[in-house]
């Protein structure tokens, strides 16, 4: 979804970075909670925690926002959050995988089928278009940090599947299973990555003209504004033209 990646890039620049990074940190800090609570409060003994508190260090969460995460998990009163898939079609027939963590399926299941439908969207059943995608793991790094034939060897000796470089991040992919395996091998060789996690890869996109990805953009932003909305997956493609006029 290198058209999504592009327009977070281009949102950060148009001075969303405030919201954006507490929006971020809060579906960080959701994830490392859940992440303790579900198993070990110690990252070392727990690989979804290690994986979690890797994300947020990435993503220059503060330590203490990351110890507290955990505390919070541990405590009496602890919140218990549910993890749940939406599964719909967007302007354009569009797929899109929206994943919560929420306290209140009633709630986020009546406020993302509003959201698609207020914005030319259908949300759907369980399934309906999962299967247009591939769950993977995903390691970025940026760019900088080594050539082309650099990166893709070290993806070969860590074990990684497929590696995306481009001019402004190398994208290696991997087996769900072997995420960690794989993560640790590459910051061996290449340091610490700017994202490690697991997600939905789409088999094919659609290219989008303006008016589309205008609107579909639209549909992703309102989505991810939500409080329980963790991740938004899409399968398509905006051009470096279409990003100019957005």
């Amino acid at each position: 979804m290198a058209g999504h990646s592009k327009w977070a890039n281009i949102q950060h620049r148009k001075g969303r970075q405030d919201a954006v990074r507490a929006k971020l940190f809060s579906r960080l800090s959701k994830e490392i909670t859940v992440a303790a609570k579900m198993g070990d409060p110690d990252p070392d003994k727990n690989p979804r925690l290690r994986l979690a508190v890797k994300e947020a260090k990435a993503a220059s969460m503060p330590k203490d926002n990351i110890e507290r995460a955990i505390r919070k998990s541990q405590g009496g009163d602890a919140e218990s959050y549910d993890e749940v898939r939406y599964e719909g079609y967007g302007p354009n027939g569009v797929a899109i995988i929206v994943e919560a963590m929420t306290d209140n399926r009633n709630r986020t299941a009546s406020n993302v089928r509003s959201t698609f439908a207020k914005r030319g969207g259908n949300l759907g059943e369980t399934g309906s278009v999962s299967f247009l995608f591939d769950r993977k793991g995903r390691i970025v790094y940026h760019a900088a940090v080594g050539t082309e034939d650099r990166v893709m060897e070290a993806a070969i000796e860590a074990g990684a599947e497929d590696v995306e470089s481009g001019p402004d991040e190398h994208v290696i992919w991997c087996a769900v299973e072997d995420l960690g395996d794989v993560s640790a091998a590459l910051e061996a060789v290449l340091g610490e990555a700017e994202s490690t996690r697991l997600v939905w890869r789409p088999q094919t996109t659609a290219e989008l003209d303006l008016e589309a990805a205008q609107n579909l953009l639209k549909l992703i932003e309102a989505l991810e504004d939500d409080d329980d909305v963790q991740s938004v997956t899409a399968n398509f493609e905006i051009s470096d033209e279409v990003l100019a006029q957005l």
